[in-house]
């Protein structure tokens, strides 16, 4: 975890929520520059409440899911609107928070105001698993897990016991070659009797991921700067700044010529390479076009200087985009 309470202490709510928040799909790794950033920029929740979304978005540029980003914002400002800039210390009120879901409610309620809630992620999914013998798959067992991990909650320090179950999963219980002989719980572990503590759990098959492709186009004027725009507030990226494209579409051929996302007819050159990303749900295959525009820009299209496009929300796949194309033109 980015943040470490002390046994028997109670960890700061704000520290929690903020770090549970980015690690949500993300690596400790990953997270871990962004959660120190984030508190030196934004120390306390009314800080973050306080900040313009567009600083919030650019300071989270890169680490992927942006819908949290944007939630974190909202969330920050509802706890000081409506709970004086205070967390609530219950599971039910932190689920009405916005972005807050079952398991980050319980760590915040367990870890920060020490309330017998039970945490249940990845980690602690899998030494229930194991302990148990469950072998049908997630994410239809889910639930049985959870009753499974609720009766092993106990009303003294639940915070410290859930910190303790995600190390030993984290550390000891791992997805592969788990260290069995060193569990605190070798004894007492059905999967390893069965020797088959390696092979849970099990999940569901996941299907292929579709490929999406689409042109973008790096637009510059006579000054060197990029033609951008932002994206819809809803939907995938949302808020965020990119360089214009066409729609992404499913099974399309690799485009050829520019499309209907071009923001204006031009001598459009067609850069060699494509820039590939992976989303969630599908991987992503951009081919670019650039050119060049004297005039001013139509529509919601406005120009930015390329060499301070880290200083606005550009997601990563944008950021692949903007050095393909610095790269060949």
């Amino acid at each position: 975890m980015p943040w470490r309470a002390e046994p028997g202490e109670h960890a700061d709510p704000y520290h929690v929520w903020l770090s549970e928040i980015m690690l949500q799909q993300t690596t400790v790794a990953a997270v871990g520059p962004y959660f120190l950033r984030f508190l030196e920029r934004w120390p306390t929740v009314t800080a973050l409440a306080a900040a313009d979304l567009d600083e919030v978005l650019t300071e989270w540029a890169g680490l992927g899911y942006y819908a949290r980003a944007r939630n974190l914002h909202r969330c920050a400002g509802v706890v000081v609107q409506h709970h004086a800039g205070k967390f609530p210390e219950s599971e039910s009120q932190l689920l009405d928070l916005p972005g807050i879901g079952s398991y980050t409610a319980a760590a915040i309620s367990a870890i920060a105001f020490g309330e017998s809630a039970t945490v249940l992620d990845g980690n602690v999914e899998r030494v229930i698993a194991r302990l148990d013998a469950v072998t049908d798959p997630l994410p239809g067992v889910k639930e049985r897990l959870r009753r499974h991990a609720a009766a092993l909650t106990p009303q003294a320090r639940p915070g410290d016991h859930a910190q303790a179950m995600m190390d030993l999963g984290a550390t000891i219980c791992t997805p592969r070659k788990p260290k069995c002989l060193t569990c605190p719980w070798m004894g007492e572990c059905r999967a390893r009797e069965l020797g088959i503590a390696e092979e849970l759990p099990r999940k569901t098959p996941k299907k292929p991921r579709p490929i999406r492709r689409a042109a973008a186009y790096w637009c510059l004027d006579a000054d060197g700067r990029v033609l951008v725009r932002r994206r819809p507030e809803k939907g995938l990226l949302g808020g965020m700044i990119e360089v214009p494209s066409d729609a992404w579409i499913e099974d399309a051929a690799e485009p050829k010529l520019p499309g209907d996302g071009a923001p204006g007819p031009m001598d459009w050159r067609r850069l060699p390479g494509l820039v590939r990303h992976t989303f969630t749900h599908f991987h992503l295959e951009l081919t670019v076009f650039a050119g060049r525009m004297e005039t001013d820009p139509p529509g919601d299209l406005f120009w930015h200087p390329v060499d301070k496009l880290s200083e606005i929300a550009l997601p990563s796949v944008m950021v692949k985009v903007a050095r393909h194309a610095s790269k060949h033109v």
